[in-house]
């Protein structure tokens, strides 16, 4: 599974942008689909997370102004993101959950696309 990130840039605080992520290769299954950042010093952290039923969940900091979606038709899953932050500054990798004939689960992840929010 490739996973092709796109759409960072950047902004101004209060502006917004949207990411996608294109998920493509052999046949697969996938089950969660999500969004993390790293910071420049900072680890890796979940930002949002949607589950092969809709089901959404956001970090506290992004509540409100993130919307996480896919479409399941194309494997793609997308970021709204809107009034953003300084903080928001960040690498975005797009991940992927996996479910292999054996039904384990496997994660993929992108290659990550910058998002820089100016003062």
């Amino acid at each position: 599974v490739q996973l092709q990130a796109s759409g960072g840039g950047l902004v101004q605080d209060g502006g917004s942008l949207r990411l996608s992520c294109a998920a493509s290769g052999s046949r697969f299954d996938i089950n969660s689909m999500g969004w993390y950042r790293q910071a420049p010093g900072k680890p890796r952290d979940l930002v949002a997370l949607i589950t092969s039923g809709g089901v959404t969940t956001y970090i506290d900091s992004v509540k409100g102004r993130f919307t996480i979606s896919r479409d399941n038709d194309k494997n793609m899953v997308y970021l709204q993101m809107s009034r953003l932050k300084p903080e928001d500054t960040a690498v975005y990798f797009c991940a992927v959950d996996v479910r292999d004939d054996n039904s384990e689960l496997h994660a993929y992840w992108g290659q990550g696309t910058l998002v820089t929010v100016s003062s």
